[in-house]
């Protein structure tokens, strides 16, 4: 079974859709001039956005995906660099001025723990922006779920099923406001994709949840993981083209008191 289940070609099949939510949340971050640091940094294309748009003296990109990385290399320089770590442990050697993750914290279980270890990692008066897909109430999760809870999956998967731990929109202001945020925007969207067809789905799952699943199955398990998903989720979307995919998403910025 691989270990590193990310695959860039697959997750920039939707590079247009998946991208729209960093720049809504970039919008929120203020300018630094000091350090950032990009949790869950991908192929680096939009940490160079980022990079340029917070002026800041250095950024680091952060990802645990070795084939994600590779084609980072291209964007580095002028202050700009990326580095293989697991952003569920990772941080910095001394406080920085911004930490930005999109669309990768919702792999990281513990919210609670979590945020209160990122608030550490700031200055005083340092920003946290942060993205979360937070459809897991959609088919498209549901589906992956039941399919997990079957045999010989089940079995297979030891009984593990994905949850996602994101957590209520109003239970992270809470939490920015327990931990110190002075100011604090917290919002949840929702991003309308017009897919070609229902199986588009599919293939946008591919790229992101069902990873979770492909790195704990055998090859040709998960081949017939994905046939059976594909089975019930198209039962269930329907045939309507182009196919409306609605996808809820938290945004969510904080900055510290000074």
């Amino acid at each position: 079974m691989p270990t590193d289940t990310w695959d860039p070609t697959q997750y920039e099949r939707f590079s247009d859709e998946r991208s729209a939510p960093f720049f809504d949340l970039l919008a929120l971050v203020g300018r630094s001039g000091g350090r950032v640091v990009d949790l869950g940094c991908g192929t680096g294309e939009l940490t160079k956005v980022l990079h340029e748009h917070t002026r800041a003296a250095a950024t680091l990109g952060i990802d645990s995906s070795e084939a994600m990385l590779a084609r980072s290399e291209i964007h580095s320089g002028d202050g700009l660099s990326f580095q293989l770590a697991n952003i569920a442990v990772w941080a910095p050697a001394e406080p920085v001025e911004v930490l930005f993750s999109n669309a990768a914290l919702h792999w990281v279980d513990d919210h609670d723990a979590l945020f209160a270890r990122l608030t550490s990692a700031l200055k005083p008066g340092g920003q946290l922006a942060v993205q979360m897909p937070a459809n897991h109430d959609h088919a498209s999760h549901l589906v992956a779920e039941r399919v997990a809870a079957e045999d010989p999956f089940r079995g297979a998967l030891g009984g593990y099923v994905r949850h996602s731990p994101v957590l209520a929109p109003e239970a992270y202001a809470l939490l920015l406001d327990r931990l110190g945020y002075e100011d604090q925007h917290v919002r949840v969207q929702v991003y309308m994709h017009k897919l070609e067809e229902p199986a588009g789905v599919v293939d946008w799952v591919k790229g992101t949840l069902l990873t979770d699943y492909k790195r704990r199955l055998p090859d040709e398990l998960y081949e017939d993981f994905v046939a059976r998903y594909r089975e019930l989720l198209l039962a269930e979307l329907g045939d309507q083209r182009p196919f409306p995919f609605t996808f809820k998403r938290v945004l969510l910025w904080g900055r510290l008191a000074e």
